[in-house]
C-alpha cells in the first residue's frame, strides 16, 4: 500500500523544516517577535491609541503622565498616540519603497543575465553609474528636486525617490544569480524546445531566484525605513504624514533638543532603531535557510 502526500502535507513539511532552521537562530525568533508586535501595532493603531495624532489632547509640551504617556508636543497632541500611528506610516513607506526597488532591480538583474552580451553591458553600466552616486544625496534630490517639481504628491514622492535609489545592488545580485541559473541543463533544454526568452525568465529563472528576492525585500525594507526617516527629519517628507520621521522633523524644529524634551524625539528614533534591527535580523535568518553555506555554518 503505497503511501501519498498531497499538496497540504508537502506545504506543512517545508514550513517546519524552514522553522527548524529559521528557530535555531535564536536572534532571528527575537528579531521575528519584535517585528510582529511592532506589526501589530501599526494594524491595530485605531485600537490602541488613546487619542488621534491630529487632534490637540492638551497643554504644550506637558511632561509623560498617565494621561499622557510621552506627554505632549508644541502644541498639544499626544506623541504616544503620534509614535502608533507612525508605525503604521514607517511600515507601509518603507515596505512600498523595498518592494518597487527590488521589483526592478529583480527585472534589469534577469535581463542582464540572461541576454548577456550588449544587453548585459549597458545595463550594468547604469547600474555602475547609478551605485557611483551617494544614495542619500540621490535620494534627497530626487525627493526635493524632481518628484516635487512634477506635481507627485508629497508621499508618493518619497517611495518613489527611495525606491529609484535602491534598486541596483539588487540588479547585480540577481544578475549573478542568473547567470549561474541559466547553464543549467533544465534551462538549455526549454531553449532546445522553443520556449520563448519571456518564458523561460519567468517561468525558469524568476522561481530561482524568488529566495534571493524575499532577503532583498526584508533588507531593503530596513534601508528603505532609515531613508525614509532621514527625509522625513530633513523635511523632504509629508508633513501631513505622522511617521516616527515627521516626528523627529517637527521636534528637531520646535528645538526639542535643546529645551530637554527627550520625551519628543527620543521614542521615535528608538522605535526607528528596534524596527531596523527586528527586520535585520529576520533577513539574517531567511539568508541562513537559503543560503546551505551559511546553514552549515
Amino acid at each position: 500500500m503505497s503511501s501519498r502526500v498531497g499538496p497540504a502535507e508537502g506545504v506543512l513539511g517545508r514550513l517546519r523544516g524552514f522553522w527548524a532552521v529559521f528557530s535555531s537562530d535564536r536572534a532571528a525568533v527575537v528579531g521575528l517577535a519584535m517585528f510582529t508586535a511592532i506589526l501589530l501595532i501599526a494594524i491595530f493603531a485605531d485600537l490602541i491609541a488613546p487619542y488621534s495624532p491630529y487632534e490637540r489632547v492638551g497643554r504644550p509640551y506637558e511632561r509623560p503622565s498617565w494621561k499622557h504617556l510621552l506627554g505632549t508636543n508644541d502644541i498639544g497632541q499626544d506623541i504616544f498616540s503620534e509614535l502608533i500611528y507612525g508605525a503604521r506610516a514607517s511600515l507601509f513607506i518603507g515596505f512600498l519603497a523595498a518592494v518597487i526597488g527590488t521589483a526592478i532591480g529583480t527585472l534589469v538583474g534577469i535581463v542582464a543575465g540572461y541576454y548577456g552580451g550588449i544587453v548585459d553591458e549597458v545595463l550594468m553600466r547604469i547600474v555602475d553609474i547609478w551605485l557611483s552616486i551617494p544614495t542619500l544625496l540621490f535620494a534627497i534630490f530626487l525627493a526635493a528636486v524632481i518628484l516635487r517639481t512634477s506635481g507627485v504628491p508629497m508621499f508618493y514622492s518619497v517611495i518613489f525617490a527611495i525606491a529609484l535609489t535602491s534598486w541596483p545592488p539588487v540588479a547585480r545580485l540577481v544578475r549573478s544569480a542568473t547567470l549561474s541559473i541559466k547553464e543549467r541543463p533544465y534551462i538549455e533544454s526549454a531553449v532546445a524546445l522553443g520556449a520563448s526568452p519571456s518564458r523561460i525568465m519567468m517561468k525558469h529563472i524568476l522561481p530561482n531566484v524568488a529566495p534571493l528576492i524575499l532577503v532583498e525585500v526584508v533588507v531593503r525594507t530596513a534601508i528603505a525605513m532609515l531613508t525614509e526617516a532621514t527625509l522625513s527629519f530633513l523635511g523632504l517628507g509629508d508633513p501631513a504624514l505622522k511617521s516616527w520621521g515627521t516626528i523627529l522633523h517637527f521636534a528637531m524644529i520646535k528645538n526639542a533638543l535643546i529645551l530637554g524634551l527627550w520625551w519628543w524625539f527620543l521614542p521615535p528614533g528608538i522605535m526607528i532603531a528596534l524596527t531596523v534591527l527586528s527586520v535585520v535580523l529576520i533577513g539574517r535568518g531567511l539568508e541562513a535557510y537559503f543560503n546551505p553555506r551559511l546553514r552549515r555554518q
